[in-house]
């Protein structure tokens, strides 16, 4: 029998809970202004606000390649 420490659940909430917090991490730190890399191939990352979207591509983080795609929901600020 495993422990709760060890099992395969743990491990999995564990790896979320990081993957997560970075991501959390991530998006504060780009809508803070600063300059931030795509993690797999380092390029800049750029913003799509609700207003720039298009209909293939949602309001969100993304870089040129496609390796960082993050859609953000955005209802609440876009009729500010």
């Amino acid at each position: 029998m495993t422990t709760a420490s060890t099992s395969p659940f743990a491990v999995l909430n564990q790896t979320t809970a990081t993957s997560f917090n970075e991501q959390k991490n991530l998006i504060k730190r780009v809508f803070k202004g600063k300059p931030v890399q795509c993690p797999s191939c380092k390029q800049t990352l750029k913003v799509i606000l609700p207003e720039q979207a298009k209909i293939e591509q949602a309001a969100g983080i993304y870089c040129a390649k496609g390796c960082t795609d993050i859609e953000l929901d955005m209802e609440a600020v876009a009729g500010l």
